[in-house]
């Protein structure tokens, strides 16, 4: 049974993860309909990809990490060990290089387009002002109205 805001639960899983199947089982939906979304929502898509970018940014943080610690193996709770696989974290990282970097230019473009609006906003408002204030000066130097 779908979580009431499955969307937002598949999202955040997907960037914890990195893995659709775990992102709709933890959204209690099918990854038909996930896909099927993808394709037909533009906003849910950007999502989609933002999160995996994050996913992916996160891996590779991770296994940077363990590079720098020595660390190859987790110990979890009940004392279970877990190697990590360092070569298989490579290989994904390498496999989705690209996607992520073009997710990430999209991010910025949109930044930049972001900015742009709000930098020209503000030169309008601030040319609005000027103009109301050059009409006030107009109109107080050209005095009391003659017909009076």
């Amino acid at each position: 049974m779908a979580k009431r805001n499955w969307e937002t639960t598949f999202i955040n899983e997907l960037a914890e993860t990195s893995n659709v199947k775990a992102a709709t089982k933890e959204a209690g939906v099918s990854q038909s309909l996930v896909y099927k979304r993808r394709r037909e929502s533009a906003e849910f898509a950007a999502r989609w990809y933002a999160a995996l970018a994050e996913g992916y940014d996160s891996l590779e943080m991770d296994l940077l990490a363990r590079l720098r610690e020595g660390r190859l193996e987790d110990v979890d709770e009940d004392g279970n060990k877990r190697k990590y696989d360092i070569g298989t974290a490579f290989r994904c990282l390498l496999a989705h290089r690209e996607s992520v970097a073009r997710e990430k230019g999209r991010q910025t473009l949109q930044d930049e387009v972001i900015t742009m609006r709000e930098i020209n906003a503000k030169i309008d408002a601030q040319r609005a002002r000027e103009e109301r204030a050059a009409e006030l000066e107009a109109k107080r130097q050209s005095g009391p109205n003659d017909g009076e």
